[in-house]
């Protein structure tokens, strides 16, 4: 059936290599970084790897679709099925959102579990090996097709890795322009939006009492005056909590660990502060500025050739505020498997289409968070245009309306989810809701179950 070769090691690079295995007769994954066999371990090169990461059920739903048993693997090993939105406790400046019955759901847990797992099962298809510290120098070929990758061991041998077909998933940093430009593609169209949005993030044991806490999210209006502020704290395993807070300009968070907990604490609800200043750190502040947004329009090249593939972060990365990229990767991933039982993996054609269809996830993922980050107060440049600041201030419209409406919460959610494309919120249902707005009174407390309100059991806000 053919040869293909994957760039990059990562939760993108091992899904490519899943879709790939039953449309070939080898796949090779090269990856310059040292993979662990077993135990879960912090990436070298992923920014975000010790901050809040959710893994959408839309994702979620295409793993399990690639590698069945995924979600049941995840499972058992402490990672939370997060029902949304009822399973969420989310604040926002017109007050608590009202707990509808649940429409979709989240995977919590930490980035090494998540990634390990998929690893493990990856790894386990006799089709599929890696070639782990071993670094892409180069793509092969021509202008026509792309016949394979230059690589080099960390000793400095170099060799070819022949293919019909080569993915590269090398995530942010891949040199996939630069290695088109070097064959005599060039003009690939890009696009960046800077979000000024800082991101501090802390790993708590949740104390015994207090195991079993609600996923909380606490945020300002993107159109407020002054500084937005955000604050998530999310349940992993083994009775963890991650804690992320983000701010912009001079609400900004620090790595200053004795400034952790006043952040969350100042919040426009103090609900986050008060449950990490009864738990114990178990790591340092972790602070990154890595959070705008950066698109590269592989499918509108006037040329692409044969024999190429480029998904996951190296076509678009969004700001981890809106817990996208995983689940973005798993639906290009799929889209490839789709393309693949079309098509063969080294016909005509077989690269291009592969291409578009990748991008249709990608554009919903970038529509909904770039026009988000147009509103911030602080935004780094003037990137986003009038039609991205129209879309963001009727999403943000749509998500008042979606805490007091169970109708907009529902599809608002199952687009965000990525298991809808944004286009549902264009209905007619939709756009009256966003007229309306809010049209009930907001909650003016938290819609904790029984259940989490002994969790939380707030001593200092207690309800009416």
């Amino acid at each position: 059936m053919g040869r293909a070769v994957v760039i990059g090691g990562g939760l993108a690079g091992m899904l490519a290599a899943a879709a790939l295995a039953p449309f070939a007769d080898d796949v090779t994954i090269v990856e310059q970084r040292d993979v662990p066999a077993t135990h879960p371990t912090p990436g070298e090169n992923l920014p975000q790897d010790r901050h809040v990461h959710v893994l959408m059920s839309g994702g979620a739903k295409a793993i399990e679709a690639l590698l069945p048993g995924a979600l049941e693997h995840w499972a058992e090993a402490g990672a939370a099925k997060i029902p949304l939105p009822s399973g969420v406790v989310s604040y926002t400046p017109g007050g608590w959102h009202r707990q509808w019955p649940a429409a979709h759901y989240l995977i919590a847990c930490s980035r090494d579990l998540l990634d390990q797992h998929v690893r493990d099962i990856v790894l386990a298809d006799p089709r599929i090996r890696l070639l782990d510290k071993t670094g892409v120098r180069a793509l092969t070929g021509s202008t026509q097709r792309v016949t394979g990758v230059r690589v080099a061991s960390r000793e400095g041998l170099e060799w070819c890795i022949d293919a019909d077909l080569v993915i590269d998933a090398s995530g942010r940093d891949s040199n996939a322009v630069n290695w088109l430009a070097a064959l005599g593609i060039t003009g690939i169209r890009e696009r960046h939006i800077a979000s000024t949005l800082v991101y501090a993030s802390r790993t708590y044991q949740a104390p015994a009492r207090n195991n079993g806490a609600p996923l909380v999210q606490i945020a300002t209006a993107p159109h407020t005056p002054g500084p937005r502020q955000t604050g998530t704290l999310i349940p992993i395993e083994r009775g963890r909590w991650q804690v992320s807070l983000a701010g912009t300009g001079s609400g900004a968070p620090s790595e200053a660990k004795d400034a952790f907990v006043p952040f969350a604490l100042q919040l426009p609800h103090p609900m986050i502060g008060q449950l990490i200043a009864r738990a114990a750190p178990l790591t340092d502040v972790q602070v990154s500025d890595a959070t705008g947004s950066s698109r590269r329009y592989f499918e509108d090249a006037r040329h692409w050739p044969e024999g190429l593939v480029v998904l996951g972060d190296a076509t678009a990365t969004y700001n981890p505020l809106y817990g996208q990229g995983m689940s973005v990767a798993a639906l290009h991933a799929r889209a490839l498997f789709h393309t693949l039982a079309s098509m063969q993996l080294h016909a005509p054609g077989t690269a291009r289409t592969a291409q578009k269809a990748i991008a249709r996830p990608t554009e919903a993922a970038w529509s909904l968070s770039t026009s988000q980050d147009a509103l911030y107060p602080h935004a780094a440049n003037a990137a986003p245009s009038l039609a991205d600041r129209a879309k963001g201030r009727y999403l943000n419209r749509l998500s008042q309306a979606a805490a007091t409406s169970a109708q907009a919460a529902a599809t608002l959610t199952q687009v965000t989810a990525l298991e809808a494309s944004p286009a549902r919120l264009l209905k007619p249902s939709m756009l009256l809701a966003a007229g309306l707005g809010r049209w009930r009174r907001p909650l003016a407390y938290p819609p904790l179950t029984d259940a989490q309100r002994a969790v939380v059991n707030f001593a200092d806000h207690p309800e009416p």
